[in-house]
């Protein structure tokens, strides 16, 4: 695949005033006229600017090279993992044709163990993102993280795309996960929706009492999906739909920090991001490098943990008296001292087909939980979604 073809260079304006050695910059490979060989790399970042001829929207063609312009600057983190910026993606004719220039960049990567990293664009570029996985033969859990479910009836595709997700075909979502949605700006009808397929949700306010608890719902994620219009708009006003309340710069940096830990995780986008709506100092592009910096360090941090290999792990088996299960079985890592739970499959056609998630993250709350006699509810969801 000759992704020359698909890709504009970076600018060399964006770099010709970087000079320090320590810089995130001198620490990657950059196309900025010929693409290097992408087989040396396991991170690859490019930017989208494609924004649909909705002229509302069009100060979204810029973003990613300010993003980048901040990241850039950025001192170099720890790690060994190579890092690429392939540059802009040359959009297709029509929105169509850039979802399936996405689809087939992000694909390509992902067969080669390269971790896709997308910046800008709107938000429903992320269906490009998610066809990508059509063709790997394996279920997968999307992570998504925006204040507005985008579920609506609408002529906006980026307000529908969380949609087409659960209506494509062929039907290859195991799991769809919510974060940081807020009850006022969503119709309750989609929430029941969600609920019905045992999907999960988190309002902005549950996931801030509970941040270090939802880890698991990150960890078990494959795809990352972030519109930074689920960050305050004090933090980061650069956005169409930039809203008062919000999660704090802070905490998208956790949440990314803990997408990038997460051994399964394959790919990852930050969408929406509209420079024209931004302060004079582009604050927003600045708190979106530092949630990449952050989703970067955190794949350097991986500690090498498979669910499939439980050799490094402690056993837990609680007794369930009084309940219709015998016991339920836990798993806690000697490396990171995160825990799984093991859910049962009824027959080998079920290990088949979801034996990769049958071993499944939860939190020492869910140990606890189990061990005071009571059924952890998400053990309860993910069972139904498996069985």
């Amino acid at each position: 695949m000759d992704l020359d073809l698909f890709f504009t260079p970076v600018d060399e304006q964006l770099t010709d005033s970087i000079s320090s050695v320590s810089s995130f910059y001198k620490g990657i490979n950059v196309n900025t006229g010929k693409l290097p060989k992408l087989e040396d790399h396991s991170i690859a970042l490019f930017g989208i600017n494609f924004y649909q001829n909705n002229n509302t929207l069009k100060g979204i063609a810029q973003g990613a090279d300010i993003i980048r312009d901040k990241l850039y600057h950025l001192k170099r983190g720890e790690g060994s993992h190579t890092i690429i910026d392939l540059g802009n993606l040359n959009p297709g004719v029509d929105l169509e044709e850039t979802y399936g220039r996405i689809k087939e960049v992000c694909e390509h990567l992902i067969r080669n163990s390269i971790i896709p990293v997308i910046i800008g664009g709107t938000h429903n570029m992320d269906y490009g993102q998610f066809m990508a996985y059509e063709g790997l033969e394996k279920l997968i859990t999307v992570l998504n993280v925006d204040a507005f479910l985008d579920m609506e009836e609408s002529e906006h595709p980026e307000q529908t795309h969380i949609h087409q997700m659960l209506v494509h075909e062929p039907n290859y979502l195991f799991h769809y996960s919510h974060l940081a949605y807020q009850s006022y700006l969503i119709e309750k009808t989609s929430i029941s929706v969600l609920e019905r397929l045992y999907f999960e949700t988190y309002r902005i306010g549950h996931l801030r009492e509970l941040l270090k608890d939802v880890e698991p719902i990150i960890r078990e994620a494959d795809m990352l999906s972030f519109d930074i219009s689920a960050i305050r708009s004090s933090d980061a006003p650069g956005s169409n739909n930039a809203q008062p309340f919000g999660l704090t710069g802070e905490e998208a940096c956790q949440i990314c920090w803990y997408a990038g830990q997460n051994e399964k995780l394959s790919s990852a986008g930050f969408y929406e991001y509209d420079p024209t709506k931004d302060d004079s100092s582009h604050k927003t592009a600045s708190v979106i490098a530092i949630m990449i910096w952050y989703f970067l360090e955190g794949i350097n941090h991986r500690k090498g943990e498979s669910a499939n290999n439980t050799e490094n792990y402690t056993k837990y088996v609680v007794e369930m008296h009084g309940e219709s299960l015998a016991s339920i079985v836990f798993y806690k890592s000697t490396m990171s001292e995160r825990w799984w739970m093991e859910i049962p499959l009824e027959d080998n056609k079920s290990l088949a087909t979801y034996g990769r998630n049958s071993l499944a993250p939860c939190s020492y709350t869910d140990y606890e939980t189990a061990a005071k006699g009571e059924v952890p509810d998400r053990y309860v969801n993910i069972l139904a979604r498996l069985n």
